[in-house]
């Protein structure tokens, strides 16, 4: 009898919400396909320590790692063989002997508006509670309406649309990107690029594997890359690392597609929506990695020499 070869299986780290784990298990398809079924992959789910703040911001325990902390030790110790995230949750620079795989097609990088109230948040009722635990969203809504009363909030689809039931606010937001991987994109009203710049890598996914990963799995994981949303990847986290981005300070940026180029817009706030500080810029769609990176440094020192060379940055509780 002639031994058939099982399939190799490639463990798949990710958080255990429902949207990281449809976006795991997107991957693990990918690599089937890329694979002819050579390899398989196995969903392994870590809770994280973003995972278990339900009420607070981010920045109080710690930052955007939060959401990673666990995965990356997990995939330095070998007990997962790749991580997939969602890159806006992703620090500006990875752990030592980690490196992306790649980045599958991005998903609609909009802004999501929630409200049984109303359609935008320039509809919204004079004094009306918005609630968001996001920084940026929370600048920006600012500086759209100042008058609005911002409260912090957090938590899933699920979550968010019961504590607007609840009448704990009156509107939130929540990325386009997810609700269409949860197949929810009816519950929002999307918000125009051009009205409100989302987080620097919103709706792309990034897969992350050992630097010392064997060169037939790196192939496989290589062949899940989508060119032009890697080149935004690099993109936006260049000018986010160039501008020491963090939690701390509402940062906005999107690389839009204008046929033979790149181009670039970002832009930093004032805490209390009062200030902007803007800029944009493009590079040819040929550029290597390196210039790629460049198109985002150079929009972060414009915008960082707008503000004086200082940027604004959470004052509050820690």
């Amino acid at each position: 009898m002639t031994e058939t070869n099982s399939p190799r299986t490639l463990r798949i780290g990710t958080r255990g919400s429902p949207l990281a784990l449809i976006q795991a298990n997107q991957i693990a398809a990918g690599i089937a396909a890329a694979s002819d079924g050579a390899m398989t992959g196995e969903i392994v789910t870590f809770t994280t320590s973003g995972d278990q703040l339900t009420t607070e911001r981010l920045i109080n325990s710690g930052g955007k790692g939060l959401f990673t902390r666990e995965l990356d030790a997990a995939l330095t110790r070998g007990e997962v063989d790749l991580t997939v995230h969602s890159l806006k949750d992703v620090p500006s620079v990875l752990e030592p002997g980690q490196v992306f795989a790649a980045f599958p097609e991005r998903e609609d990088p909009r802004e999501g508006f929630l409200s049984p109230h109303a359609k935008s948040p320039m509809d919204l009722p004079q004094g009306a509670k918005v609630g968001t635990a996001s920084l940026r969203r929370e600048a920006q809504t600012r500086a759209m309406r100042p008058d609005l009363e911002i409260v912090t909030f957090r938590g899933n689809v699920a979550t968010r649309m019961r504590k607007l039931e609840e009448g704990l606010a009156d509107a939130t937001y929540l990325a386009m990107a997810g609700l269409t991987r949860l197949g929810q994109p009816e519950v929002a009203t999307p918000i125009p690029l051009t009205d409100m710049l989302p987080a620097a890598a919103q709706g792309i996914v990034g897969v992350v594997m050992r630097e010392d990963m064997d060169a037939e799995a790196a192939t496989v994981l290589h062949r899940l890359n989508h060119v032009p949303t890697a080149a935004a990847a690099i993109i936006e986290r260049a000018f986010l690392l160039a501008l020491d981005g963090s939690c701390r300070t509402p940062i906005a940026a999107h690389t839009f597609d204008k046929g033979e180029e790149w181009h670039l817009v970002g832009e930093v706030l004032a805490m209390d929506g009062g200030a902007r500080w803007r800029a944009e810029g493009t590079c040819r769609k040929a550029a290597n990695e390196v210039q790629l990176e460049a198109l985002g440094k150079d929009i972060a020192n414009e915008i960082r020499q707008q503000a004086g060379g200082e940027l604004p940055a959470f004052e509050g509780d820690w």
